[in-house]
């Protein structure tokens, strides 16, 4: 199959701001991590590659899914490129036809397959190198993006992840994600999303 999905579930920062790993955090009667992992398996992506790292041997034995893989970054310190790095050239080298990837994080409560499989298909069907995700005056990730991309994402260093590389696309074409903005960093928005 050539036109082969993978995604990749950022979940290796230290969530320093607030204070314990927000992967853990309870959301819907699970964690916001086991969340997102239900989320990308459902979509029409072949391939979950999951990233941990600064809390990797609280999070890692909770991960009990055969479908998926997990692997740890241990360059986590550097920034979410080191995560986008390691999960990108794994799924590479464990899947050599890969058309696509998607990288997502786990602190978006409100992602859905739906949305996932919208990027899917309206790249199969553009042929556009990157989809994003479209909120709250911004574009942003879940965002997939082309192989044709996986060099300069491989290149990408420190803590400014794939936003870059989205924002120099000449034509970029977005995927309305209204509740995108809704993520967790601090313990007040964690206090805010249970009240919604």
């Amino acid at each position: 199959m050539d036109n082969q999905c993978g995604i990749i579930l950022l979940a290796g920062g230290a969530s320093s701001r607030l204070g314990s790993p927000k992967q853990s955090l309870l959301f819907k009667q699970t964690t916001l991590l086991q969340h997102s992992i239900h989320v990308a398996l459902d979509s029409l992506a072949e391939f979950v590659v999951v990233v941990l790292g600064a809390a990797a041997e609280t999070l890692h034995p909770a991960i009990q899914d055969a479908k998926l893989a997990v692997v740890i970054n241990n360059q986590w310190q550097e920034g979410m490129a080191s995560s986008i790095r390691c999960g990108l050239q794994y799924l590479m080298k464990q899947q050599p036809g890969l058309r696509s990837a998607i990288f997502m994080v786990c602190d978006q409560p409100y992602i859905s397959a739906g949305l996932l499989n919208k990027l899917v298909t309206l790249q199969r069907e553009t042929g556009q190198a990157v989809i994003a995700s479209q909120y709250a005056e911004t574009t942003g990730i879940p965002a997939i993006f082309d192989k044709q991309l996986f060099q300069e994402l491989l290149q990408l260093k420190g803590d400014a992840g794939a936003k870059k590389l989205i924002m120099q696309q000449p034509a970029l074409c977005t995927v309305p994600f209204p509740l995108g903005d809704i993520d967790i960093d601090t313990a007040a928005d964690y206090s805010a999303l249970q009240k919604m």
